[in-house]
Formats: C-alpha cells, structure tokens, sequence
C-alpha cells in the first residue's frame, strides 16, 4: 500500500472519529505525500457516508431501547461495553 492510499485512509478514519487533531495531521500529510484536493475531499465523503450510516443505527438502537416497556428490567450485556 502506497503512501497516498495509507493518509486517504487514514482521512477518512480521522473523520469517521470525529477526531480533529487527527484530521488535521492527515490533511497535512497527505498534502505532503502528493494527494490532490480532490482525492482529499473524496477521503473526506467516504469518511462522512461511514459516520452517517453509524450515526443513524445508534439512533435508532437507542431510539428502540427508550421505547421499551419501562416496566421491564434492562438488558443486560455480560461483558460489559468497555467504558469503565
């Protein structure tokens, strides 16, 4: 994998995390390594349709779980989710 396909990547990683020093380090390198601005932008809308369609199914997970019977006991997860 070449040098200019790892920062487009890594672009649309960046934006898909919301992460904004990344995107600015990956923005500068790619500059660096020769990536066009049009390659960038097209890394950058990768990186937004991956976010939207995350976005969308975390709404509607936690959309379906406020409409539960709230007289129901929650869920449990075994292993936890790994915030604490």
């Amino acid at each position: 994998m070449d040098q200019k396909l790892k920062e487009m990547i890594a672009i649309g990683a960046s934006v898909t995390a919301n992460c904004i020093p990344c995107i600015r380090f990956h923005f500068n390198r790619a500059q660096e390594v020769g990536l066009a601005t049009d390659e960038i932008r097209a890394a950058v809308q990768v990186g937004k349709m991956v976010r939207a369609g995350a976005t969308k199914k975390w709404d509607e997970e936690i959309t379906k779980l406020l409409a539960e019977d709230a007289g129901s006991a929650p869920q449990q997860i075994a292993a936890g989710c790994g915030c604490s």
